[in-house]
């Protein structure tokens, strides 16, 4: 059973994505367009799940079923789409999950929500506060159940990733 468990911000945390990033530069190579460290361990400030989010942008989804083996000698399970079409998902650690990978293809709508939403709040310091109060509220209602946890901060990503997108499109012009 996965616990719910949301820290303090750790500085930490931007280290964490660097070495994970040296490990995909090395696994996906000529593949990669881009990788950025995503979610909320990517905000300053930020509570969170201890876990570093990584979004890496690749030229070609299709391709990166075939590097399977080399994520999982690096500790990682392949999770395919995981829910979302034209992802592909790595996690590392099964009940004690220290990272996650989304994999897309360049010019997926998703890489774009992920940013928007990051960069939005950390130039929204008080809806950065509200979420990181709420996370923090949902992990001592739901400790041990994940799945009340996700959907209770789901109304607040939703209506937030709208403002998110208009204020990027409007400053990534």
């Amino acid at each position: 059973m996965r616990k719910v468990e949301v820290v303090s911000f750790n500085e930490g945390w931007s280290v964490m994505f660097e070495e994970e990033v040296r490990k995909m530069n090395t696994i996906f190579g000529n593949e990669i367009v881009a990788i950025y460290h995503i979610g909320s361990t990517s905000i300053p400030g930020m509570y969170a799940k201890p876990i570093i989010d990584i979004l890496v942008e690749v030229k070609d989804i299709e391709s990166v079923d075939h590097y399977n083996e080399q994520m999982s000698a690096i500790g990682y399970r392949a999770m395919g789409e995981h829910g979302i079409s034209g992802r592909r998902f790595f996690c590392k650690g099964e009940d004690e999950r220290t990272h996650h990978v989304h994999v897309f293809k360049t010019g997926s709508e998703h890489i774009t929500r992920h940013l928007a939403f990051k960069e939005y709040m950390i130039t929204h310091p008080k809806e950065a506060k509200a979420y990181s109060e709420l996370k923090q509220r949902l992990a001592k209602q739901f400790p041990t159940d994940m799945k009340s946890y996700i959907e209770g901060k789901d109304p607040f990503i939703k209506e937030t990733e709208k403002k998110a997108l208009e204020w990027y499109s409007d400053h990534n012009v």
